[in-house]
């Protein structure tokens, strides 16, 4: 079995002890913890998927749409309500 993610915890406060009352900001918590900024935990992640798309093959229609460009020029201002 993998250990546990360490990116998102349940609960930040209670494990090392600190109360509401000691109004401690987010990053230091995280670093007491060794927990990751949520931002860089989304942005790895996020490579991590791209480059299994940009793996596959060509003919894969996920890698299609990622290919895709999108023929003529968008019409000025806010899309019409359907």
């Amino acid at each position: 079995m993998p250990p546990p993610d360490k990116s998102i915890p349940i609960t930040t406060e209670q494990p090392c002890g600190i109360k509401l009352k000691d109004r401690l900001p987010s990053k230091e918590l995280r670093e007491r913890q060794g927990i990751d900024d949520i931002a860089l935990v989304l942005q790895q992640k996020r490579l991590r998927w791209y480059g299994h798309v940009l793996r596959k093959d060509d003919d894969d229609w996920l890698k299609k749409c990622m290919e895709y460009e999108v023929e003529g020029p968008r019409p000025r201002g806010r899309p019409k309500r359907t």
